[in-house]
């Protein structure tokens, strides 16, 4: 907003000014009367982002814009600005208008960003709502912390920078913290998709966030958190505590505690792997992420547990196999489940609920809804009472969970339960809490009875059968007479208004029982309200253990879930091993088999790995016959295993992995100046300088994106390196439409051919879906453009060119030579020359990118070949 010269500056506009300069960077919601309005730039963006009016007032001769909405609609127009990315600084009336002695005084009362909000309308009830923290400490180490503020869950932990990547990919925040000097490098490694703000050198200091952290715990250390040593770690975290403090959220106290992300706990997987596996997005417009299949949960807590445990999958055989037994329980219990399920329903949020009672900004709504959801603890704990002794399993939840009775008997004696939504408007606190408060009723309520009698008995005085009491902000109450029977009013009716058909009179007596019932009422409000701020107070007593039944109840809602997918869609219980093999029966794909036409079933499959004789396999096979599904549903399995899931197979007998690593499709980066190929090799990179020996690798056409000479050299280098690897024998599935690959069975002991079958029946190509041992030696990516909608003549022509090629025996010198090719050497020719056009057809179909040209740029190609061979 541009700044009125000062001569001109009128009290509202400098006090506006005032409290913007102290929120540079963010929106400024000003409340004026029943509006909240915004000036200048603000008004600009805020028309644009929110589809309102934008005008211009003239401010002492110069124009400024003006944008504002209701004050009641808040909570529609927020959401819309943080979503849009905006900080918006809420400022409100700190006092009332009718009090106040020249001008209202105002301040900022909550400073909203994407990653730092309570209101319902901004967060997603089945996500988690990140702030994040990033410190670059040197050059491969990092500190990170993950605060939600709306459910207190506050993380750290220290890395390189592959780690912490992989940690923003997985926790998605909503928002980031950094120091201004590493823009330059924070956009570099995490491009401009997040909401970001930026602090001085001042701030990433260790001693300072040490301080800061330490005095928010109330500890003389941080030893009891187990991140004493977590230097850069602590770094990042004592940033979001002062990023709470500028955007003034001072009552934390919901948040507890901090938690170290330990590396060593949970299975890695990189930023390429949650991508490509769509654990809890999908890549493209349409799709099916995992997180649908198996999220049945019922409350928000549970979806929002469910979706942390699908990024942080376990790699320690126990817990897995505590959280797989219970799922069991459950399935062997269906009356259990059921039950269980049933008392679930009406708990709600209560996470959320929580930490709006530990901040202050619970309505009387919300606090009945908390009491209804403490209600159920009871129910659940008598329901594990009851199998206990046959789950012991049971017994942690149920000594961890507190019913709370106290808390409950408060809200239940003192609040009503139709309590409503605004904590200022009275209709809050029961009959028999106060006695003033009783007898305050009783007048508010008997004096609007009198009035109703005064009316009748005035009417009946008068003769005016049509006379009416009523009331507005300007008059108060008033006797209204229509203009027909004016002629009949008292004298000692005073008029105050006069309307086209009516005239509005006081009485002496009127204006009394105005003043008695406005009185009671206004006194009504604020007992009432501090009533209800000291039975808040009373629940934020009860915040630890109530966000710790928020954690039980999150946790068997979780696993609940686990149990009626498994039940729902035919799910085996994994047998979890610390040998090193993979052996999965007709395993299916947990998602692709949920899509499938009705009528159609999905073909489910074998696969084995182990270390000793099948460590890699190589999967060839037409397009589209099923090799990516194959490979993904592999990764999947594992992956359901590890988090505590049943999985989609007749049996699964699977060893633990402490790495799962991915590299599938073609996508590339061209903002940043890296090219399909390019991107490709990065994430292959990724793979083979991050392995140990129980990774899963999972390949899917590799090489694919440059020629041909480069592709399969690249690719067979890749398998040898990961065969002859010096240190590891990491698990490798290895997709490959290079067929010259399946002679690296013969050459590597653990390398095994496999492909997905089909059958050619009167000249077309039926997919069979089914794994079987062997090469294949046909692609079919002609029939797959065919049926892709390629024009016919394309088709027909690529038909001659393949025939051509074949009848040249290119593939039979091809085989030769790689079984002449030396160990080991990286630098493989398999190709001789046919004739000079041949060549030159050769050399221009090398060039061709299969993955990137377009239906019209391959007809022009095939016709510029056909003209070279008619020459």
């Amino acid at each position: 907003m541009a700044k009125p010269s000062a001569p001109k500056e009128t009290p509202l506009s400098k006090q506006y000014n005032q409290i913007k300069s102290k929120y540079p960077g963010a929106m400024l919601l000003f409340r004026v009367g029943d509006f909240y309005e915004t000036f200048g730039e603000d008004a600009i963006k805020a028309s644009k982002i929110l589809g309102i009016v934008l005008t211009r007032r003239n401010n002492g001769g110069a124009h400024e814009e003006l944008a504002g909405f209701p004050h009641h609609s808040l909570d529609n127009y927020l959401p819309k600005l943080v979503r849009a990315g905006q900080r918006v600084a809420i400022c409100d009336q700190l006092e009332d208008p009718k009090e106040a002695k020249g001008i209202v005084k105002r301040g900022v009362t909550e400073l909203v960003t994407p990653g730092v909000s309570y209101n319902d309308n901004v967060l997603d009830i089945k996500q988690n709502n990140y702030l994040a923290s990033i410190h670059f400490a040197a050059e491969d180490l990092l500190g990170v912390a993950f605060l939600d503020i709306s459910t207190g869950e506050y993380f750290t932990t220290e890395g390189s920078l592959a780690y912490i990547d992989k940690l923003i990919q997985g926790f998605a925040p909503a928002e980031i913290l950094y120091c201004k000097k590493h823009k330059a490098k924070f956009e570099m490694i995490f491009g401009d998709k997040y909401n970001t703000y930026t602090f001085d050198d001042w701030a990433f200091t260790y001693d300072f966030a040490y301080n800061l952290l330490v005095t928010h715990f109330k500890t003389n250390s941080l030893k009891g958190f187990g991140i004493e040593n977590l230097r850069e770690g602590i770094t990042a975290s004592g940033v979001i505590l002062q990023y709470l403090s500028d955007t003034e959220h001072k009552n934390i106290g919901h948040v507890s505690s901090l938690t170290r992300l330990d590396e060593e706990k949970f299975v890695w997987l990189d930023r390429f792997t949650i991508r490509n596996l769509e654990l809890v997005f999908a890549q493209f417009e349409g799709g099916v992420p995992l997180i649908h299949i198996l999220d049945q949960t019922i409350t928000p807590m549970g979806a929002r547990l469910l979706r942390k445990w699908m990024v942080l999958p376990l790699k320690e055989k126990k817990p897995i196999e505590e959280r797989i037994d219970t799922v069991e329980m459950f399935l062997n219990d269906m009356d259990l489940m059921s039950d269980l399920a049933q008392i679930l329903k009406p708990i709600g949020d209560l996470e959320r609920l929580v930490s709006k009672v530990a901040v202050r900004r619970i309505s009387p709504r919300e606090l009945n809804q908390l009491k209804r959801a403490l209600l159920q603890i009871e129910p659940i704990k008598e329901i594990l009472k009851k199998h206990v002794d046959q789950f012991p399993v049971l017994e942690k939840y149920l000594n961890q969970l507190h019913d709370c009775s106290f808390l409950i008997e408060n809200i239940t004696k003192q609040l009503r339960d139709d309590a409503p939504a605004l904590s200022n408007q009275g209709g809050m606190i029961a009959t028999g809490v106060d006695a003033e408060l009783d007898e305050l009723h009783k007048i508010a309520f008997s004096g609007k009875d009198y009035l109703v009698d005064l009316q009748n008995r005035e009417s009946l005085r008068t003769g005016i059968p049509s006379l009416k009491i009523a009331f507005n902000k300007v008059f108060g109450y008033y006797l209204e007479v229509s203009n027909a029977h004016k002629t009949k009013v008292p004298p000692e009716w005073i008029r105050k208004q006069t309307l086209v058909n009516a005239e509005r009179y006081i009485t002496e007596e009127l204006k009394i029982y105005e003043e008695k019932i406005l009185t009671a009422e206004s006194k009504i409000f604020e007992i009432e309200f501090k009533i209800f701020n000291d039975l808040v107070i009373t629940a934020s007593e009860f915040v630890p253990q109530i966000q710790l039944n928020a954690r039980v109840i999150s946790t068997i809602d979780a696993l609940l879930s686990f149990a009626f997918v498994a039940n729902k869609n035919n799910y085996c219980k994994p047998i979890i091993s610390e040998g090193k093999k993979i052996d999965i029966k007709e395993g299916r794909h947990p998602v692709i088999e949920q899509q499938l036409p009705l009528g159609e079933s999905f073909v489910p499959n074998d696969l084995f790995l182990d270390d000793s004789d099948q460590q890699i396999i190589i999967i060839t096979g037409p397009n589209m016959a099923g090799k990516s599904a194959l490979l993904r549903q592999t990764a999947l399995i594992v992956l359901m295993a590890q988090i505590g899931s049943y999985v989609p197979a007749t049996s699964a007998e699977l060893g633990l992995v402490d790495k799962i690593f991915t590299r599938v499709g073609a996508s590339d980066n061209l903002s940043r100046g890296e090219s399909t190929f390019m991107v490709e090799m990065t994430e292959t990179a990724s793979i083979l300088n991050n392995l140990s020996d129980r990774s899963l690798v999972i390949m899917d056409e590799i090489g694919r994106g440059t020629s041909t000479y480069d592709g399969v050299s690249i690719a067979w280098s890749i398998a040898e390196f990961l065969h002859n690897h010096s240190k590891f024998k990491p698990w490798t599935l290895f997709a490959t439409h290079y067929h010259e690959l399946n002679q690296l069975t013969e050459d590597f002991k653990r390398i095994k051919n496999f492909n997905v079958s089909v059958k050619e029946l009167n000249g077309k190509v039926v997919f069979l879906r089914k794994l079987k041992e062997g090469g294949s030696e046909h692609s079919f990516g002609i029939h797959v453009a065919q049926i892709a909608g390629m024009p016919q003549s394309v088709v027909l022509r690529a038909n001659e060119i393949l025939h051509h090629l074949e009848k040249d025996h290119i593939k039979e010198n091809n085989k030769e030579k790689i079984k002449e090719a030396p160990k080991n050497n990286f630098q493989l020719s398999f190709f001789d020359p046919v004739d000079s056009v041949g060549e030159e057809i050769k050399g221009m179909l090398n060039e061709v990118d299969v993955n990137t040209i377009s239906p019209i740029e391959a007809l022009l190609k095939l016709n510029e070949l056909k003209r070279l061979l008619q020459k």
